[in-house]
């Protein structure tokens, strides 16, 4: 148990049977009335985020969330195989929960898994990683009806789009959280 003052962002509270993660808060005294706080949480489960007022100093309950590097192996066809690096644990987690994230998971990649009571809750990667692109169309000067860029498919299958002077088989680098393309990774 906490109370709403020892909040932090990516804290998961334990409130109606649903695990939240607490994207940002903040605390307010009004000039007149007891002090509260506001925060923003999104559910880990659905990823539906909502805004909720707390007074201050009210007792939360936390969950426990263990998050822990582990090493993508492969994808089975029903489900992704973690390990972990420290006990050699193989965990299977399903294609619902690794969600988005399998568009720029190679084998062997780290991740972060993290779970609550052995469930498995989400599977985080770093802001950004470094892919090969597996195939794209000669960029065409002067073509500009595009914004100046092109579709791209990386070494996982997914579809970015690049600027035009990128081809096939070079390395760049992608933001996990919109899959936007970054900059080229120098060799």
């Amino acid at each position: 148990m906490a109370t709403t003052n020892d909040l932090k962002n990516g804290m998961v509270l334990k409130i109606d049977g649903h695990l939240w993660t607490v994207i940002e808060f903040q605390h307010v005294k009004p000039g007149k009335g007891p002090a509260f706080v506001r925060t923003k949480m999104k559910d880990v489960e659905t990823g539906k985020s909502v805004d909720k007022t707390f007074n201050a100093g009210t007792k939360v309950e936390t969950a426990n969330v263990d998050k822990r590097t582990m090493q993508y192996l492969y994808n089975d066809g029903n489900s992704y195989v973690f390990m972990d690096t420290a006990t050699y644990d193989q965990l299977e987690v399903t294609p619902e929960i690794v969600g988005d994230a399998k568009n720029f998971m190679l084998e062997n990649q780290d991740a972060i898994v993290a779970t609550n009571e052995g469930r498995v809750l989400f599977v985080e990667l770093p802001a950004s990683v470094e892919l090969l692109i597996a195939e794209t169309e000669p960029g065409l000067q002067g073509d500009r009806s595009t914004g100046g860029t092109k579709p791209a498919t990386l070494e996982t299958g997914h579809q970015i789009q690049v600027p035009l002077f990128i081809t096939s088989g070079e390395k760049v680098k992608v933001d996990t959280r919109d899959s936007s393309y970054l900059g080229r990774v120098k060799g």
